[in-house]
């Protein structure tokens, strides 16, 4: 299904201002449709077929009306003459008698979108009467929210810029509780789950009568943590934003939505959600990620420690072979206490490795080269990867770069270079090519891997651990090409 924006761009010529209207009207309707119990449909001129439907909301709080999906769809002749009228005069077409749609009565009507003085789609709404019955107070509320906030729609007062639909997780919607303002800010009417949230916070009494900001600030004085400042303007409805008071027994988010008829402010709803259980999962997966972060810094320190006491020992063997095995094994430790210092300054279990690649590299360069001078270049990108492939890939690269360092380039000087190619398959898994050239002395007459040293085995397995594999040639004019191929594990579990 195609998107609003590619429906607007296929459609009309409206101008980027305009469009990015008509998104944050979509952004944010779904609360219009659940106060109407209708659905809503974005009309916009374009083509050939007069009116095209580009968008389409259902409502939460009561039957649909369209089952299928009306997206695309050009208007009848009679929906037609009913959205011509209401872009040209600027206000509110009802239809006078209901329609019917598969034995089903409907109440249609058609409310101009304007921006900067100009009509630039209709919005229509349909409502299911099937239920047949009087209406309760908060029914007749709500509706009585939705006419006034079709009504600024209708008069380019909505929506708001100043209040985008995702600033935080958590927003409240229309079924979390409703509050009808007056323009003093004294509450006029709220929702049963709205006086609910309220008493969560610790206010003992009535709601319906009180000033709003009174009975929230009574409440966050109670609470002593800190008060946001915007909770004073949205609970007297004052601004169209959000904001939240936390208390000892609940955390409520407040949205303001200001009411108004010509610009002037005549009172205003506020939308509550009590979202005490999703704060405290906020709190627990930051105080997770933090313990997880410092669980690899303390690692990492103590990888660090081991290495140091391998050195010391190194220092200590006076045989050259024990010496030299003792030094590799300060390389490897050192090698995965490096993965282990990036994941503990991240926010995942995953990496960037691209980093540890060129920091690995002109590690074991700078500790390799003796007498002879080496360059190293790195090029391409590995990307993002989980914590397990990165310490693997470190190891092998690190493995491969020391053989090319100290066997290959033993007697001269050279380069030791690293590439990298990522791409993702058609299963959808991706797959990373890693090439590791040198221009040395090439591989030994009657190379194989199984009979290579320890180095060479450890390559091997972590490849296998990889789901890859690896390949060593010699390359053009001289030297050594290695090739690994691993399949990376996907980044989400």
């Amino acid at each position: 299904m195609s998107t609003l924006a590619e429906m607007l761009r296929e459609t009309t010529t409206l101008e980027p201002a305009e469009s990015e209207w008509l998104h944050l009207l979509a952004g944010d309707w779904q609360l219009i449709a659940d106060l109407s119990f209708a659905d809503l449909v974005l009309w916009v001129r374009g083509g050939l077929d007069g009116w095209r439907a580009v968008a389409h909301v259902r409502p939460n709080t009561g039957p649909m009306v369209f089952y299928d999906d009306i997206v695309g769809s050009s208007s009848s002749r009679s929906r037609a003459a009913m959205l011509d009228e209401a872009a040209k005069s600027h206000r509110l077409v009802a239809k006078s008698t209901p329609t019917f749609r598969d034995d089903i009565a409907i109440r249609e009507d058609a409310v101009p979108v304007v921006h900067a003085d100009r009509a630039i789609a209709v919005v229509t709404r349909h409502m299911n009467l099937t239920a047949g019955r009087t209406p309760s107070r908060l029914e007749l509320t709500y509706r009585d929210l939705a006419d006034s906030i079709m009504r600024m729609v209708a008069a380019g007062e909505f929506p708001s810029t100043s209040a985008p639909t995702g600033m935080r997780r958590g927003a409240p919607r229309v079924g979390d509780g409703v509050i009808h303002l007056d323009a003093e800010g004294v509450v006029k009417y709220a929702s049963p789950n709205a006086v609910s949230a309220v008493h969560r916070t610790g206010h003992v009494g009535d709601v319906v009568g009180e000033v709003l900001a009174q009975i929230v600030a009574d409440v966050a004085a109670r609470g002593g943590g800190n008060v946001d400042e915007s909770l004073a303007v949205v609970a007297t409805g004052r601004a169209a934003w959000r904001s939240e008071v936390e208390t000892e027994s609940a955390t409520i988010t407040l949205r303001a939505i200001p009411l108004t008829i010509g610009g002037v402010r005549t009172g205003a709803m506020v939308l509550l959600r009590d979202v005490s259980e999703l704060r405290r999962r906020e709190q627990e997966l930051l105080t997770k990620d933090a313990t997880i972060r410092e669980i690899h810094h303390r690692v990492k320190n103590n990888l660090q420690t081991v290495a140091a006491l391998l050195r010391l020992q190194a220092r200590r063997v006076t045989d050259d072979a024990a010496q030299a095995a003792l030094e590799e094994a300060v390389r490897r430790v050192g090698t995965i206490a490096l993965v282990h210092e990036t994941l503990s300054q991240g926010f995942d279990e995953t990496v960037n490795f691209d980093e540890i690649a060129v920091r690995g590299l002109r590690a074991v360069v700078e500790v390799a080269t003796r007498e002879h001078r080496v360059d190293s270049t790195f090029t391409g990108s590995f990307g993002r990867m989980r914590a397990e492939d990165a310490t693997a890939l470190a190891m092998i690269i690190s493995e491969l770069v020391q053989n090319a360092v100290e066997h290959g380039l033993a007697d001269r000087d050279g380069t030791v270079v690293v590439s990298a190619t990522r791409e993702t398959l058609e299963d959808g898994e991706d797959q990373l090519t890693v090439v590791i050239t040198d221009d040395g002395a090439g591989l030994p007459a009657g190379f194989r891997p199984v009979l290579a040293g320890l180095g060479t085995r450890i390559v091997t397995s972590l490849a296998a651990d990889l789901r890859g594999r690896i390949r060593w040639s010699n390359n053009e004019p001289a030297g050594t090409r290695v090739e690994f191929v691993a399949r990376l594990r996907p980044l989400s579990r």
